[in-house]
């Protein structure tokens, strides 16, 4: 099983990360790794951060010639920024010369202050922050590594952002191929143009206003097997573990599989997905409306996933909240920031539902070595061919 843990402020000298659990002689292509990161950077509305890091990995541990050695795989992403915040976030004897001890609302900040007792909230929205997902990506582009060779992929693309909606059944024939390579050719990761325009228009006016905004992604993943998860018990649920992955990025408040709400508000015979069957193909769907899983497990159909994201906290033109210390009202306090991030929250949605595909994988054909996951795989499908 694939678990790991990241390590880091947002401002300090760098992020970490240990990954435990990925099999022995994986083939790990770091320039790839060191892409999906870029990815994350990109993105029309991102602030002046982005300009400053250059983000690239370097192994400390559980690779060697560019293979796995099947112990934990440990590495190290530096922040180039902190040579700029080397006296605010020192770990030395000192005081803070910057107290923040104005909450923002939407933040974890005051959440964060009353839980672990701090009186300069800096300590809570340096972890809190989105930086963390830097690594986060890193870590979910090693996994990836392990995906290419079964041929899953993961792909996303913005639907909606702030007012813009964009229509996904005018999307069939974009959704047919190389989602991300079309999405990232957009500065907003959006397979429509016209509404892609809509998007940047938005992203400016929100931006001269002083505001942010959220939107909503769809995740796509191919390639998985019908029978991956199980119903049997609560967390083993594919969908479950995906929707708490999903759940755990930043900003993230709500997780959709296929319809999602939509099956609410229809009847069964316009929500469920009839069986077919055919020699070649087997069993499968025309349609996909449950998005690749029933009972908790893969159908052999595409898994969709829909999130929401809410818009960054930190304004230009902050909202009311009130000093922890002199419980005086004042305006928020403001945070280097973005106008939007949705772009790239679509990029670190793939990343973290990256482990949870492999552990479903792994759980299902072993996780030891490459060949014997192979093996395992090649005879669960001859089984269903023959079913």
């Amino acid at each position: 099983m694939i678990r790991y843990f990241t390590a880091g402020e947002s401002h300090g000298p760098g992020l970490m990360a240990v990954i435990e659990g990925l099999p022995a002689n994986v083939p790990v292509n770091i320039s790839r790794v060191n892409h999906e990161l870029r990815r994350r950077q990109q993105g029309y509305g991102r602030g002046r951060r982005q300009q400053i890091e250059k983000d690239a990995v370097e192994v400390i541990s559980g690779i060697r010639f560019e293979k796995t050695l099947g112990s934990p795989v440990s590495v190290l992403l530096r922040n180039r920024d902190w040579k700029n915040w080397t006296e605010i976030m020192a770990s030395g004897a000192g005081v803070s010369k910057k107290v923040v001890s104005r909450p923002r609302p939407g933040h974890a900040d005051l959440s964060g202050a009353l839980k672990y007792d701090f009186h300069d909230m800096r300590n809570v929205l340096e972890r809190s922050s989105a930086r963390e997902t830097a690594m986060r990506v890193a870590v979910g582009a090693f996994v990836r590594e392990l995906l290419y060779l079964f041929d899953i992929e993961i792909h996303s693309h913005v639907l909606e952002l702030g007012p813009v909606k964009t229509d996904r059944s005018q999307l069939k024939e974009a959704l047919a191929g190389d989602i991300n390579a079309r999405a990232d050719a957009s500065p907003v990761r959006c397979l429509s143009e016209s509404s892609g325009a809509e998007m940047v228009a938005a992203i400016d006016a929100a931006k001269k206003e002083g505001d942010t905004l959220g939107g909503v992604i769809e995740v796509v993943i191919r390639g998985l097997p019908p029978g991956l998860g199980s119903y049997v018990q609560w967390d083993r649920k594919l969908d479950a573990q995906l929707a708490m992955a999903l759940m755990s990025v930043q900003a993230v408040k709500g997780v959709e599989v296929g319809m999602g709400f939509e099956t609410a508000r229809h009847p069964g015979s316009r929500v469920h997905d009839e069986i077919h069957y055919d020699k070649k193909k087997g069993f499968f769907h025309p349609t996909n409306n449950a998005g690749g899983i029933e009972g908790g497990m893969s159908t052999g159909e595409d898994i969709v996933l829909h999130i929401a994201k809410k818009p960054i906290p930190t304004l230009m033109k902050p909202l009311h909240s009130v000093d922890i210390d002199s419980k005086e009202s004042y305006k928020a306090h403001v945070e280097r920031s973005d106008v939007t991030a949705v772009p790239a929250a679509a990029v670190i949605c793939e990343a973290v539902a990256a482990p949870v595909i492999a552990n479903a994988l792994m759980e299902k054909f072993g996780g030891d070595t490459v060949k014997d996951m192979q093996a395992a795989r090649e005879a669960y499908l001859k089984r269903l061919r023959a079913f």
